[in-house]
């Protein structure tokens, strides 16, 4: 079992979380020295030249994050209006957790009516949203709430600022009132005289 694969995971997994010593002695089941070790080799290998990121002691917790060298090409990525723009089901996705934030996925599931957990993932990714903790309800489920990147990105200085969607939801009764059947018309055939 390579010891150093799986620190390499942990960090992964943990994120911008990072992990502290205890956790890394405790999960690997190794003690205080070894797991400096491992830290300090696996610290070493991302600090070669082909490496794009590497491994970080902030706030007493290792972290994996990219290269300070590298930053202008990150700005580049972010500020590309290509690369930067959000789907329709992203945006419902949001727009769902931002509106009844905390939310389960399985609460935004229910409100699509499909399934987002691929969604939620990608939006976790991009930093639009992120893991608040769990819900009471069976089997603890994650709760997912708005991020200040996704204020940012959409000019908010906070979520009370979204607008009103009760105003939004009178607009589209009121469209379903005005819709006209299909299947009927409001013009009657002439009979023709013979």
């Amino acid at each position: 079992m390579n010891k150093l694969a799986i620190l390499e995971g942990l960090l992964f997994v943990v994120g911008e979380e990072g992990l502290t010593f205890d956790q890394i002695k405790d999960v690997l089941e190794i003690n205080e020295d070894e797991s400096k070790n491992l830290v300090k080799e696996l610290k070493s290998r991302y600090e070669e030249d082909d490496r794009g990121l590497r491994i970080d002691f902030l706030g007493n917790r290792f972290k994996i994050t990219t290269k300070f060298e590298h930053k202008e090409y990150y700005q580049k990525l972010i500020e590309n209006p290509t690369t930067n723009f959000l789907s329709q089901a992203a945006l419902e996705t949001l727009a769902i957790i931002a509106y009844n934030e905390p939310v389960t996925r399985i609460q935004v599931d229910k409100l699509r009516g499909v399934a987002s957990s691929q969604m939620i993932r990608k939006l976790v990714a991009k930093g639009f949203i992120k893991e608040v903790g769990r819900s009471d309800m069976p089997g603890r489920p994650i709760l997912y709430e708005t991020t200040s990147e996704f204020l940012d990105y959409f000019g908010l200085p906070n979520i009370e600022a979204l607008p009103d969607m009760s105003n939004f939801i009178k607009e589209a009764e009121k469209e379903d009132k005005e819709e006209t059947d299909l299947y009927t018309s409001k013009y009657k055939e002439n009979e023709v005289s013979s």
